[in-house]
């Protein structure tokens, strides 16, 4: 039995009543709702939707839920405990450290178990906030074997979600495989936009007026995954590129924070190449 409150997070296919299905349910089991979200996408005719429960949820409330739901309804509870994260890093320090400040912060319900590495240069801003640092280096290594070694060291740690703290290496479809709907990346720009070397020198070249980043899902194809989270800031004639850089690692910072935040609330479901994001 879980007597903390939980989340019960549900989808399956659209269908008469589902609503009506899962808050009887609830009111069967003696539980309260305090507060409920759900989407229906038309077009893939799909059914979303999280509740925040309190009371008593006894062991067979799952299966009894799956019972009145259409075949195949994902289901889970999840419980107020902090989302288990590993983060991997290459060399930028922006992120990393805007994620660690924040949990240092208690600002984001998670827990960084490690901070995983291709180089050493961040291991005193991990070792500042306590956070054990592992560097696995990739010279020598194809990029199968370097992504066997960083996945089997994330898989000793059992983490919820993994955040590619601009973590500058391309996943093998092997890795992205294994830790599917779980990786967390953050881009330096809307998607698909500015994408190689350079992105703000050749927003620079562009002349734009707004910069932005954009957190998502990765799957196999390189900065295409299901969209979770996008922000920009205003730029001007004046700004340059180095200033638009320094402007750009701000926004990063906060969109990616804001993703694993979202992801440890259970917010987010994915939908295909899409995905449905609770407030």
């Amino acid at each position: 039995m879980r007597t903390m409150n939980t989340i019960l997070t549900t989808q399956c296919d659209d269908d008469v009543g589902l609503i009506a299905k899962i808050t009887g349910l609830c009111h069967q089991h003696n539980l309260n709702i305090t507060r409920n979200n759900e989407f229906v996408d038309k077009d893939a005719q799909r059914f979303f939707m999280r509740t925040e429960l309190s009371g008593v949820i006894s062991d067979d409330f799952l299966p009894s839920l799956a019972e009145l739901l259409p075949d195949g309804a994902e289901l889970a509870l999840h419980s107020s405990e902090k989302t288990k994260v590993v983060l991997l890093a290459t060399k930028e320090a922006h992120c990393l450290g805007g994620v660690l400040l924040k949990q240092f912060e208690k600002a984001l319900n998670i827990e960084v178990l490690a901070v995983i590495a291709n180089y050493a240069d961040l291991a005193p801003l991990a070792a500042g906030f306590g956070v054990p640092f592992h560097v696995v280096s990739h010279e020598g290594l194809s990029r199968a074997e370097h992504d066997q070694k960083v996945g089997d060291l994330i898989a000793s740690y059992q983490p919820d979600i993994i955040g590619l703290a601009k973590y500058m290496r391309i996943l093998s479809p092997e890795f992205v495989a294994r830790f599917e709907g779980k990786i967390i990346n953050i881009h330096h720009s809307f998607l698909p936009a500015f994408i190689g070397a350079k992105p703000y020198h050749q927003a620079f070249e562009r002349g734009v007026k707004i910069i932005g980043a954009t957190a998502h899902f990765v799957n196999n194809e390189l900065d295409e995954g299901p969209i979770i989270l996008q922000d920009v800031t205003h730029v001007s004639h004046a700004d340059t590129a180095e200033m638009m850089a320094k402007m750009g690692k701000d926004v990063e910072k906060t969109v990616f924070c804001k993703a694993l935040q979202l992801a440890s609330e259970h917010k987010l479901f994915i939908n295909g190449n899409r995905t449905v994001v609770f407030a």
